[in-house]
């Protein structure tokens, strides 16, 4: 594979009837009806376009790269001149096709604590509308609290930890492992006190074992971990009550602290199983509730 180091670009602001451009043949970026007909309502209040697409001269004529559903719109609300950035440079194909998919592919992201403030910040119901916020982003914007953390406003720093080939292994069974077990539907950032806990434990760890190496203490936490995951049914069970706390799904290895069992006792399992299925007592996507079952009949006979 080669790589060829094109000059910079020069470009300039040009001004052109919409309908005089050639927009792309093949274009990944797609919108949906109700976007495009809010974003031609847009053009029209404003009266112009306030975001420049990209535009090569080719051919004899401006070739849109960036901003075809930009152009269309401008079309649609009966746009006669619109400006966009253009460039008269010779650009291989390669790099057009790089620029068209970079436009489309790079992009930042909002952060929902803004968003929710900026968005309530707007008083006119037709400016709120203008924004262009779907129902699904509404939907999110009402679950954000204000007082979460912002990933706009926070300090951090990477570490990397670096493991020798065969580390770097168990290292991942470990955590595909963990993460089987311990499964969440949100991502949390964690404290500066959750990272201090997370370095006394790995100094716990290195000093116990003797270990000076990061990432074989990292392995050795893992693996400690990995052996005490019945320790987590602190978070679903209450042993006073004897109840369970909440009516979400548990790994089963926060009650075995495993979740393999030895094949023997796996035939025996998988015999009772297929019977109780064969006679109907049991749903097929819904084996987990042998145990229930088995439980309780143990637990009648107290």
């Amino acid at each position: 594979m080669n790589s060829t180091k094109e000059a910079k670009i020069n470009t300039k602001i040009v001004s052109a009837n919409p309908r005089d451009l050639k927009l792309l043949e093949l274009n990944a970026r797609y919108m949906r009806h109700e976007t495009f007909q809010q974003l031609v309502s847009n053009i029209q209040r404003d009266g112009k376009l306030t975001q420049l697409p990209f535009c090569i001269w080719e051919d004899g004529h401006w070739k849109v790269l960036s901003g075809n559903h930009r152009v269309k719109a401008a079309i649609e609300a009966g746009l006669d001149t619109i400006e966009f950035i253009g460039t008269e440079d010779k650009l291989s194909q390669d790099r057009q096709r790089a620029i068209q998919l970079s436009h489309n592919a790079i992009s930042g992201e909002d952060d929902p604590t803004i968003l929710k403030t900026l968005y309530e910040e707007i008083e006119d119901i037709d400016f709120k509308m203008y924004a262009g916020l779907d129902d699904k982003t509404l939907e999110l914007l009402e679950k954000v609290q204000p007082e979460s953390l912002s990933e706009v406003n926070l300090e951090f720093q990477t570490m990397n930890i670096v493991f020798l080939p065969s580390e770097l292994e168990k290292a991942k069974e470990m955590i595909d492992e963990i993460q089987k077990e311990v499964k969440a539907d949100e991502v949390w950032l964690a404290s500066m006190q959750a990272y201090d806990n997370f370095l006394d434990s790995m100094e716990a760890v290195s000093t116990s074992y003797d270990v000076k190496n990061v990432a074989l203490t990292l392995l050795i936490l893992l693996g400690i971990v990995q052996r005490n995951l019945d320790q987590l049914s602190d978070g679903w069970y209450d042993e006073e009550e004897q109840e369970a706390k909440h009516k979400n799904w548990i790994p089963l290895s926060t009650i075995f602290n495993h979740h393999k069992i030895p094949s023997k006792s796996g035939a025996v399992v998988k015999k009772a199983l297929d019977r109780m299925l064969s006679k109907g007592e049991l749903e097929k996507q819904q084996k987990w509730e042998a145990l229930e079952y088995w439980a309780t009949q143990y637990l009648q006979g107290d």
